[in-house]
């Protein structure tokens, strides 16, 4: 996988202890590769972090806030890696109506810190910053925005990932076009559903909560529309981007959009009942929404990613949500090493990597 580029490498990773993260620190692991996390304690209870002992199974993993830059600049240091991923956000759309200032610290703030730490480490050659896919200037059309069309945002989380964007170009053409200096891509995605996300205001684990506490599943905006993609698809974008940086320098420092095939993109109402049907339970109905304001079409086009680097999805919106079940029902049956059934999920994903041959064996 990835020309075995990550083999032996050190990774700093950011947001290690959340739901992308935590998947991703176990695949660079599987990769060979020295994973050192830096992210705030886990915020959900359970926890995809702390119920598959990943801290045991990285590095090393550090608990701290990216706006503690004085931290973040010595773990940095102190552990000399190859390669940034940065995952670490407030990741949530309500969340940002509740706090605004926070989530600008985090995100923009926050961003601009390991940005900054990063370029004061020497042994770092690449950095991969994850935005999202609601950082575009959403007009709801018909198609897929593509990497150059505008910022923007309705909500503050929305805005504060376009603010990423435009605050991260600005960071490249200003400190990192001279040699000797790493190589920052952004990468954009959205809408990631898989095993062991328990954060709030999220429509899989909402599903999930729901059937396991033996009640109805509320949704609140059942005709809104979004590109539904499992959580490794993401994930092999990113470290392909990565290994990409890594053997090619500045050649593909820009935005990349790394999304699901337009037959993955489906209603709300839709996914919660394939999670019914596959999870063998459960009921949905509507709920009464509220006065904030939530995207009804949001996609992405990712020509972009095919043509440059190789990368089209994998899986179907059924099997990312298939599997997704498949991972929360196991969990909820105890009887289950869900450390070894998760890498089995990555090594069954790897095998089925549809561009596996025409690109990563090159």
């Amino acid at each position: 996988m990835f020309n075995n580029v990550y083999q032996g490498k050190k990774i700093f990773l950011t947001g290690h202890t959340g739901f992308k993260g935590s998947w991703l620190a176990l695949w660079l692991t599987k990769l060979g590769a020295s994973v050192c996390g830096y992210s705030l304690e886990p915020n959900t209870k359970p926890s995809m972090f702390e119920e598959l002992d990943i801290s045991n199974k990285i590095t090393k993993s550090i608990f701290g806030n990216i706006l503690d830059f004085g931290k973040l600049e010595k773990t940095i240091n102190e552990f000399q890696p190859d390669i940034v991923f940065h995952l670490a956000a407030q990741p949530l759309v309500r969340l940002s109506y509740q706090e605004p200032i926070l989530t600008y610290q985090t995100n923009v703030i926050g961003t601009l810190n390991v940005l900054e730490v990063t370029r004061n480490c020497s042994s770092v050659k690449a950095f991969v910053n994850i935005t999202t896919d609601k950082c575009y200037e959403n007009k709801e059309i018909n198609r897929g925005y593509r990497e150059d069309e505008s910022m923007g945002g309705h909500d503050m989380y929305s805005s504060s990932k376009g603010c990423v964007e435009i605050m991260s170009s600005s960071f490249r053409r200003s400190f990192l076009q001279t040699d000797g200096t790493y190589a920052m891509a952004t990468a954009r995605a959205g809408n990631v559903i898989g095993g062991g996300d328990w954060a709030l205001d999220r429509l899989i684990p909402d599903c999930v909560r729901s059937i396991n506490d033996g009640i109805k599943i509320k949704i609140r905006n059942p005709a809104a529309v979004r590109p539904w993609q499992y959580v490794l698809e993401p994930l092999s974008g990113y470290l392909l981007l990565g290994q990409k940086l890594l053997e090619e320098g500045k050649k593909h420092a820009e935005g990349f959009n790394f999304g699901p095939n337009e037959e993955s993109v489906l209603k709300v109402a839709e996914v919660s009942q394939k999670v019914c049907v596959y999870y063998g339970k459960g009921e949905v109905v509507v709920h009464k929404r509220d006065d904030l304001h939530e995207a009804n079409l949001l996609m992405l086009n990712i020509e972009k990613a095919e043509k440059v680097l190789g990368w089209v999805p994998t899986y179907t919106a059924n099997q990312a949500i298939k599997k997704s079940v498949e991972w929360y029902r196991n969990f909820y049956q105890k009887d289950i090493n869900m450390y070894e059934f998760t890498i089995s999920q990555i090594e069954e994903y790897e095998g089925s990597i549809k561009w596996n041959k025409n690109y990563a064996t090159k």
